[in-house]
C-alpha cells in the first residue's frame, strides 16, 4: 500500500486469540523480518525507480488491533 505522502508500505499482519506469551507483535521475529524484506526487495526489483519504503506490523491480540508503524527496517539483516 501507498501512505499519503507516497511511502510505499509493506504490512505483515500477525494474529493471536489473546496477548500471552508476548502477544502478536512479539511474533515478528528477525526470520520474520529477513523474509518480509526478502520479499520486498523481488517486489522492488520490478521497479524502476525506488520509492521510500518502510515496514509495518498489524498486531491482532483477540479483539485488540495495534498498527505498528515503521516497526522494523532492513539495516542490520
Amino acid at each position: 500500500m501507498r501512505d499519503r505522502d507516497g511511502t510505499l508500505v509493506f504490512v505483515e499482519v500477525r494474529t493471536r486469540k489473546g496477548s500471552d506469551h508476548g502477544g502478536a507483535a512479539a511474533t515478528v521475529s528477525r526470520g520474520k523480518q529477513r523474509t518480509c524484506i526478502w520479499g520486498a526487495q523481488h517486489y522492488l526489483m520490478n521497479l524502476r525507480e525506488w520509492p521510500p519504503c518502510r515496514f509495518d506490523v498489524v498486531a491482532i491480540d483477540g479483539d485488540d488491533i495495534h498498527w505498528i508503524p515503521a516497526a522494523f527496517d532492513a539495516s542490520g539483516l
